[in-house]
């Protein structure tokens, strides 16, 4: 990475010397116009100021997997989830504004807890179908980090105290298709849409379904299209940005249930990267 960001030093160097002026023909004549243009040393300053941002980074993520108060069985599953590098790819920094989606036994909202630090806020989202047994959880992550709320409401117009700088869902998605939950996911996406800031990001990891099947086997399966979900992600004005294989399975032939025991834990997911223009 530091590498990378050095040779992105360079070009910007060679930038800032080429850069110095534009000839403009008038009336006949040539007047120079001198541009502003950083220097070769701000370029390069600029270049390892980022380069120091992504290492610090990277060591807060891997800072936030290593705490001690995780539960000994989270930090048996890190092999199989590979939070560091999900750490990474939401770009989650210190101070954001964050909600995770029906956080459970806190897996993810203790990591995010973590890496956004004092001046940031976790809210865990318990939706008002679950929570008669879900905010027990939830409570339980308020008692110990000081920087988590929880929050409930319906999923198709959940709504929080301030604009988030992400919203994360970690094999929830495919759930609010199920009739059981009520939830018309449109509305859903379109609630996140309007909570985040511009910019803000929505990140979805899910069980991948079999190619053209969509929706077909949310229930039956515990999995969701890919594809059909970015389409409707985008539907909600949002911009697919990138995807993770941290989590992928090419072994998986998508036929088998999630809790199958031969599958669960090891099932192919993808992971999506969406933002909020602006």
């Amino acid at each position: 990475m530091i590498g990378k960001l050095a040779a992105g030093a360079t070009a910007l160097v060679l930038a800032a010397g080429l850069s110095g002026c534009i000839i403009i023909d008038s009336d006949g004549g040539e007047r120079t116009v001198v541009t502003p243009a950083i220097t070769a040393d701000e370029a390069a300053n600029a270049a390892f100021a980022e380069a120091d941002r992504v290492v610090g980074l990277s060591q807060l993520y891997r800072d936030a997997v290593a705490d001690p108060k995780r539960p000994a069985e989270e930090v048996a599953r890190d092999p199989l989830r590979h939070p560091a590098e999900i750490l990474a790819f939401t770009q989650l920094e210190p101070g954001d504004k964050v909600a995770d989606i029906r956080p459970g036994a806190g897996y993810f909202t203790r990591l995010f807890s973590d890496v956004v630090g004092p001046t940031g806020r976790v809210y865990a989202f318990v939706p008002e179908r679950t929570m008669a047994r879900e905010n027990a959880g939830a409570d339980a992550l308020v008692a110990a980090y000081s920087n988590v709320t929880r929050v409930n409401g319906l999923l198709d117009s959940m709504t929080f105290a301030e604009p988030l700088d992400m919203i994360f869902m970690s094999q929830e998605y495919h759930d609010f298709h199920i009739p059981g939950f009520n939830t018309d996911v449109a509305r859903m996406n379109a609630a996140v849409f309007a909570a985040l800031k511009p910019g803000g990001r929505y990140i979805l990891i899910d069980h991948e379904a079999a190619p053209g099947t969509g929706i077909s086997a949310v229930q039956t399966l515990h999995r969701i299209e890919g594809d059909y979900l970015k389409r409707e992600v985008e539907a909600a004005g949002f911009v697919f940005e990138g995807a993770s294989q941290a989590v992928a399975n090419p072994a998986d032939d998508h036929s088998l249930n999630v809790f199958d025991d031969k599958m669960r834990g090891k099932t192919d997911q993808f992971v999506y990267r969406f933002r909020k223009p602006g």
